[in-house]
């Protein structure tokens, strides 16, 4: 019928329609820029918010060490004496000018200089996209590209210590993707590589791509800034070059977790001697072979960015030592699309971002045997994007045009304005796991942090609230008749059987379950794992901003209530602040109880889902037996429970409002294994 209402229109109306459409795409498109340039700028003030507001002893301690009133660069014997200083004698030579300079700058000048590379950086990055570019990405890029520059950990740590890391970066871009004169391109490049030397990769990488002479420019700039160097400060440059071999050892311990080198994860596993020096060079030797081979293809493809970033991953690799601020390369290599179907597209995207903004212990789990990962996740990275990842050509025929994903035919909804956001629309395959694992984690480490903080203040006048609002709930539940947490807490305890069965299921299945219905759903029904999981993160969410607003002390932790805790053994109300902080969790956050709501909704999802009524049976048995274990372990209140069903309700609710009701026609499609009925149009990854 829509089709038959189209061909029925006039050309002048059709036109005049068409014509509208794209206005207001135009104009959404541009609201949503001026949106994202508001953040970048918000995110810019932050930074330097919190860099200034820092005490001066705390700030900018790596330029401190160089220029301040005892700075390294103010001694007059060498600059490798105390090891603190890690540039090259030629960014010494360049630096010592500028000394009195930066000393009577230290802070807003500096701060602020720093800001404007950052931003010029984001800029020359957004407009070093491969062509062609579409409307939003043009209009979206620079905005998006300043905005995780300002996350990132790089420029996070280069704003707080006075780093200088950021020019060399910006200074490759600007030979690459600015200048147009050879000659000042190789230059340019030169000088970043007299900066941080394995950033002389750089010249191979213009050879072979048929820029001969920016490459001998290049190696012209480096040779000469380098003899400058050697001429003005000889026993400097003897030091650094030769003692220190290229900077080995400057610095902090090579073997630090900060080092995100070959060398240093070599070294964190334990090599040490002739073996690791061996295999370092080995390993760099096989790394830049590939990454170059890489790079060299993708700057013949036109994807000279992804070329310049993988080159980047491939001098972190390689260098001595990669410290946390010159680790912007990685970043870089977002712009590179890898995976064939849409849902796979946003994978490598999304890692590098979290890789890059969020701090190791929030990627893995902390477990012994994930701890080689998780000390080297920044290189991994890198080694992946320089030698391993197959980033698409622009020649593959998914480069702009990934598989689709297939999505269900609308569900009408009982209410006009649902769903809220239409574009939500149900798909009917499974999300790329590793997207969803590395999602969950962040997610759950995320909610693990939040929780932590949530102790109303100070740890004594957390406890003095978090004690007064549980004088509340149970004047409250005393009222309503509801106080049976201390005759259930003394009945159980004096039933050896039922108290270890308590205990049991109160530390055992609460993850358990909850991560063993995900599982099941993500495999056997990929529909309504998405519908589920959305309704679960809400729900959570939603407890976090009780626990934030609302701390309260368990029957366990009350004074004179006389409750026992059979889970974490005998009270000791001695102390000031017991019961407020351990250093896994927040003990107050009590209000909604999770332990209960997590249990419910496995309950009403298998209730939903299962398709027989004993299953359906035993999961609604889980929320009861739950109820149970929390209180007579002492560890929650009735009403806490209460909270958690209104939060969990609340967490199903929100998904209906905004994705519309559960589509049984998709789970039904989704089933049989069929494309949705309605063609699809839409290709945006899942």
């Amino acid at each position: 019928m829509a089709n038959a209402e189209h061909r029925g229109r006039r050309p002048a109306e059709a036109l005049g329609t068409t014509a509208a459409a794209a206005d207001g795409t135009l104009a959404r498109l541009r609201a949503a820029r001026l949106a994202l340039w508001l953040l970048a700028a918000v995110l810019a003030v932050r930074q330097v918010a919190v860099v200034l507001t820092t005490p001066s002893g705390e700030r900018l301690t790596t330029l401190e060490t160089w220029v301040g009133p005892e700075g390294v660069l103010h001694v007059s014997g060498s600059l490798y004496d105390s090891t603190r200083f890690t540039g090259t004698p030629f960014s010494g030579l360049v630096l010592k000018p500028l000394t009195r300079p930066a000393e009577q700058a230290l802070g807003w000048g500096w701060t602020f200089g720093t800001l404007l590379l950052v931003v010029a950086l984001g800029l020359i990055a957004a407009r070093a996209l491969p062509q062609p570019v579409g409307r939003r990405t043009a209009i979206l890029a620079g905005p998006v590209a300043i905005s995780l520059l300002m996350l990132s950990l790089p420029v996070r740590n280069t704003l707080w210590l006075g780093q200088t890391s950021i020019i060399p970066v910006l200074l490759v871009l600007l030979g690459c993707f600015v200048t147009r004169g050879r000659r000042v391109s190789g230059v340019l490049i030169g000088v970043a590589a007299a900066l941080q030397p394995t950033l002389l990769l750089f010249a191979p990488l213009l050879w072979f791509t048929d820029r001969r002479r920016t490459a001998a420019a290049t190696g012209v700039t480096f040779a000469a800034a380098t003899a400058l160097a050697w001429a003005a400060m000889p026993h400097d440059s003897h030091t650094y070059w030769v003692h220190h071999l290229a900077g080995t050892g400057l610095g902090g311990p090579a073997d630090a977790l900060a080092n995100q080198s070959l060398h240093g994860a070599l070294l964190r596993l334990g090599l040490r001697g002739p073996l690791e020096i061996g295999l370092f060079l080995l390993l760099g030797a096989a790394v830049v072979t590939l990454a170059l081979r890489r790079a060299v293809r993708y700057a013949h493809d036109g994807q000279l960015l992804l070329a310049v970033a993988v080159t980047g991953c491939a001098a972190i690799a390689v260098a001595p030592t990669a410290w946390q601020h010159q680790l912007l390369w990685v970043l870089l290599t977002a712009v590179g699309r890898a995976g064939r179907r849409a849902r796979d597209r946003l994978v490598w995207p999304v890692a590098v971002v979290l890789v890059m903004t969020l701090p190791a212990k929030m990627m893995l789990p902390d477990m012994a045997f994930l701890h080689p990962l998780r000390d080297n996740v920044v290189l991994l990275a890198a080694l992946a994007a320089a030698t391993a990842l197959p980033f698409l050509t622009r020649g593959s025929p998914y480069f702009r045009t990934p598989v689709p994903t297939p999505y269900a035919p609308p569900v009408p909804a009982r209410f006009a304005f649902v769903p809220l956001l239409p574009f939500l629309r149900r798909v009917l395959i499974r999300p790329n796991l590793l997207l969803e694992l590395l999602l969950i984690r962040v997610t759950y480490a995320a909610y693990a942090k939040v929780r932590l903080a949530a102790t109303g203040g100070s740890n004594s006048a957390g406890r003095d609230r978090a004690e007064e609002h549980g004088q509340q709930i149970l004047d409250l539940e005393r009222l309503l008749h509801l106080d049976i947490e201390h005759a259930v807490n003394h009945a159980v305890v004096k039933i050896g059987w039922l108290r270890e069965s308590f205990d049991f299921y109160y530390t055992s299945f609460h993850f358990a379950v909850p991560l063993t219905v995900l599982g099941l759903l993500y495999w056997r029904r990929p529909v309504d794992y998405r519908w589920a999981r959305a309704s679960l993160g809400f729900a959570t969410l939603l407890a976090l901003v009780g626990f934030w607003l609302y701390p309260l002390a368990p029957p366990r932790l009350m004074p004179d209530l006389g409750i026992i805790d059979t889970v974490h053994g005998v009270q000791d109300f001695s102390q000031p602040d017991y019961g407020t902080l351990t250093h896994l969790t927040n003990q107050y956050a009590a209000m909604p109880s999770l332990h209960f709501g997590w249990s419910l909704w496995c309950g009403l999802v298998i209730a939903i889902i299962a398709p027989k009524a004993w299953m359906k049976a035993l999961g609604l048995l889980h929320p009861l037996f739950t109820a149970a274990a929390i209180v007579a372990t002492g560890n929650h209140w009735i009403l806490d429970a209460a909270g958690g069903a209104v939060v969990v309700g609340a967490g199903f609710g929100l998904t209906y409002l905004l994705q519309g009701p559960r589509a049984r026609t998709a789970v039904a499609a989704a089933e049989l294994g069929s494309e949705p009925s309605a063609p699809v149009k839409d290709r945006t990854p899942s």
